[in-house]
């Protein structure tokens, strides 16, 4: 089993805080080095109280599936030896209410465009099984209750 850590760290300055209206900037530090500036998603706290430029959780949460899912995509493509020169995700999170009434992440759709090189490239079927590989494989994919859809995008 595997630990992994983050250290998220707030502080308040000198704004007051009562009244609700303290900054919602933040950092997440990371093991490596790392930092990323973060804040609250301007959807949940309009600016100033969130910072338009940093990573928000939601954001956060969308990326870490789509990055799961390509790692694995490009793992499996390398073990089936298919040359990837290119992957780009524009991935989609919706939040909405869940069956229980809450608000959450109810659905993330990934857009993968893969592009590949070499004498042998995938057929769409091959790269279908490839992504829903790739997902089966994601551990971040298995970790959560959010609907995950993968659209490939074909390359024009």
């Amino acid at each position: 089993m595997s630990d992994y850590v983050a250290t998220v760290h707030w502080q308040r300055h000198d704004e007051s805080f009562t009244d609700n209206r303290y900054s919602r900037r933040h950092a997440w530090h990371f093991d490596g080095g790392v930092t990323v500036p973060a804040s609250s998603a301007p959807q949940s706290v309009p600016p100033p109280g969130s910072d338009l430029s940093c990573v928000d959780p939601e954001e956060a949460f969308v990326a870490s599936l789509s990055s799961c899912h390509m790692l694995w995509f490009l793992a499996l493509a390398a073990k089936d030896g298919f040359i990837v020169d290119d992957y780009r995700d524009d991935a989609v999170g919706v939040m909405a209410r869940n069956e229980q009434g809450r608000l959450a992440m109810t659905l993330v759709t990934l857009r993968p465009a893969v592009r590949f090189s070499g004498a042998r490239e995938p057929d769409a079927a091959a790269l279908n099984a490839l992504h829903h590989r790739a997902h089966e494989a994601c551990y971040i994919a298995n970790s959560v209750r959010t609907d995950i859809r993968c659209e490939p995008v074909t390359p024009h």
